[in-house]
């Protein structure tokens, strides 16, 4: 049976979502800012004939991230995606949203796949053997040389986060960064985005090309990650190129699956 949830369900929603924070960074960071009754998020949840919740569906505005642990009733989430005339979008686990896809291929226009990794521990060599005492953690103030670096490194040219939206995610204590310095100038950044208090997402990894084989990258992902890991927070990240997971497992991240985002005609 599929449902609506509201706030009388938050204690086994929360229950089922924590059993496996990184995966559901999403859903819960929403539920925990927005709740369940906000005309732009809603959830449903799908119980078993002994009552169990064993799926759930999110919307957050156009958006649709659904998941389950096992089978589930994936033509039901489908429908309740099709009914809306706002929805355009889905992203999820790859193992879940390919049991919906089948049912919303018909108004399909892309597909994106890239790699899903989560650390849980940092590995007992990247604690012991790299140096982290140069890496700063940066204050709202630094919000526009965080951008102006990421802004100086092609990949990250296409990205849609001004100076306000980072000073406002370190002031809002939902997104943290650390940085290192040479010779005056911010070089290199890591930074987390939807943090909740379960779960975070590593972002802007980056590393000026004049300063990069300095392990200053690295350097910055350690003092994050242990940061957050030493709050019991557990961290996720996308990556799409391999060489970069090979650096990301070094440290203590493992593959989980796939992230799928897709994109729907109206």
């Amino acid at each position: 049976m599929i449902r609506r949830l509201s706030e009388k369900d938050h204690e086994i929603c929360f229950n089922f979502l924590g059993e496996q924070p990184a995966e559901n960074l999403f859903i819960i960071g929403d539920v925990e800012a927005y709740g369940y009754e906000k005309d732009f998020q809603k959830l449903w949840g799908e119980f078993n004939s002994d009552g169990q919740l064993i799926a759930v569906l999110l919307k957050y505005e156009e958006n649709y991230i659904p998941y389950a642990k096992g089978n589930f009733d994936a033509e039901g989430f489908a429908t309740i995606m099709l009914e809306d005339p706002n929805f355009n979008m889905m992203s999820g686990l790859k193992e879940v949203t390919a049991l919906i896809e089948p049912f919303v291929i018909h108004r399909l226009k892309r597909k994106r796949q890239t790699y899903y990794a989560k650390c849980s521990v940092l590995t007992k060599d990247s604690l012991t053997s790299v140096d982290t005492s140069n890496v700063l953690q940066a204050t709202p103030q630094d919000a526009e040389r965080l951008i102006g670096l990421l802004n100086s490194i092609p990949e990250f040219s296409d990205s849609n986060i001004t100076v306000e939206r980072k000073r406002r995610g370190l002031e809002e204590g939902v997104s943290r960064s650390f940085f290192v310095e040479e010779d005056g100038q911010m070089v290199s950044t890591a930074s987390t985005t939807a943090e909740n208090t379960l779960s975070a997402m590593i972002v802007g990894v980056a590393t000026l090309e004049d300063y990069k084989k300095k392990g200053y990258a690295t350097q910055c992902m350690i003092k994050l990650c242990d940061q957050l890991l030493g709050e019991g927070k557990e961290l996720c990240l996308f990556y799409d190129n391999p060489s970069a997971g090979v650096i990301y497992k070094r440290i203590g991240f493992q593959d989980i699956g796939f992230w799928m985002m897709y994109s729907f005609s109206s």
